[in-house]
């Protein structure tokens, strides 16, 4: 019930949020292609790389980058927006990461 008030207390809930919305990106191929095309990730590396906070934070970066997006992920999944955006900032927030963050 916590997280769909947007209140998150720790680190896992937050991770579990952003794996959730990986998911989501991940099941439909133009949503997928978009984030990867944005971030600049391949994805290889997002395999390789996808329990990792600063791509988990890249990803509900993303989400909450674009407003229609963020408000279909919150709806398929019972949450409140507000919650993308706590775990967001619990998981470091700041910048998504862009071209060139990521190693070739």
């Amino acid at each position: 019930m916590a997280k769909r008030l947007g209140m998150l207390h720790s680190q896992d809930e937050a991770e579990e949020i952003a794996l959730k919305a990986l998911r989501f990106l991940a099941e439909d191929e133009p949503r997928l292609g978009r984030f990867l095309s944005l971030t600049g990730i391949g994805p290889g590396d997002l395999r390789e790389n996808a329990g990792e906070r600063h791509v988990l934070s890249a990803v509900l970066g993303h989400l909450l980058d674009d407003e229609s997006l963020l408000l279909l992920f919150v709806s398929n999944n019972g949450l409140l927006p507000e919650a993308v955006g706590k775990a967001h900032a619990i998981l470091g927030g700041g910048r998504a990461p862009g071209p060139g963050d990521w190693p070739t």
